[in-house]
């Protein structure tokens, strides 16, 4: 990718401090190849450099989120992954992250079906908005392979042990409206209304939330997803101390007491703390 920002396989806007990414094969249903995964990396990434990006919502074109892995590589599509990675990675310098380690938070609107990575990709988010009739499936073991993208650490965290069992042993599919009573989506809503109630979280969040208390908050979430309550505590309590200390948590109670909204001054970017040891 000679440009970092030309892009081929997704669409990249921002809008009121929300950076909204739509995977964009919509002929293929917005199926999975790698170098649509090192577009969409290098956007998060892109989000998390720039300060004027608070929230970052990803969905996809047409009628389908992402409907898995592009299988025109027919029954080699599996066969080397990790040569597919190394092929579409951009040239030095261009930075790539994962949903979960961007500094602000990532939504996934999830507007139709989701299976296989698509699904995984959804899960690396920090939350998801899901069309009710849409069908997710971690579809992994009916194709031979496994889940991926850390989804059996992330999948028990989010909806129990059992429940991620059943998915993610047996993948098989469920509709949107089961997701969202099984806890994988926050919400199961009509498919028009998925994008726009997963930008309206994310504009809250652009005004109301305090950016560099956010990005404390996230890395504490993810982190905490491997530890004991022990260890995440030995790490709120400096962290803690230190944002008490600086002028958002002083401006948050004034604008609170002077009803009006917040003017945060920290930045995700370079304004945060050392990182707490274990």
């Amino acid at each position: 990718m000679p440009d970092e920002f030309a892009y081929k396989y997704i669409l990249f806007s921002v809008a009121d401090g929300v950076a909204t990414i739509t995977l964009n094969r919509p002929e293929q249903l917005n199926a999975f190849h790698f170098p649509l995964g090192a577009e969409l990396e290098n956007a998060y990434a892109r989000c998390d450099a720039d300060d004027a990006v608070r929230a970052v919502v990803l969905t996809g074109a047409g009628n389908a989120f992402c409907a898995g892995a592009d299988m025109g590589g027919g029954d080699k599509t599996f066969d080397d992954v990790e040569g597919g990675q190394r092929a579409a990675r951009p040239g030095p310098g261009v930075r790539r992250l994962a949903a979960y380690q961007v500094r602000k938070p990532v939504v996934a609107a999830i507007n139709g079906h989701a299976v296989g990575v698509g699904l995984t990709l959804a899960m690396q988010c920090d939350l998801r908005f899901v069309s009710a009739q849409a069908k997710l499936a971690f579809a992994f073991v009916r194709r031979g392979i496994i889940p991926e993208l850390g989804s059996h650490a992330i999948v028990p965290r989010v909806i129990g042990f059992s429940r991620a069992a059943d998915l993610l042993l047996s993948g098989r599919t469920i509709r949107g409206e089961e997701a969202a009573q099984l806890g994988l989506a926050s919400e199961a809503l009509p498919a028009e209304a998925v994008l726009p109630r997963a930008q309206e979280w994310a504009r809250d969040v652009a005004v109301n939330a305090a950016p560099a208390s956010v990005a404390i908050a996230k890395r504490l979430l993810w982190e905490g997803v491997t530890e004991t309550p022990r260890e995440t505590m030995a790490k709120e309590g400096p962290l803690l101390d230190w944002v008490g200390k600086q002028v958002d948590a002083a401006e948050g109670v004034r604008s609170f007491l002077e009803r009006r909204p917040p003017e945060w001054k920290l930045r995700a970017s370079t304004d945060l703390p050392e990182w707490p040891e274990k």
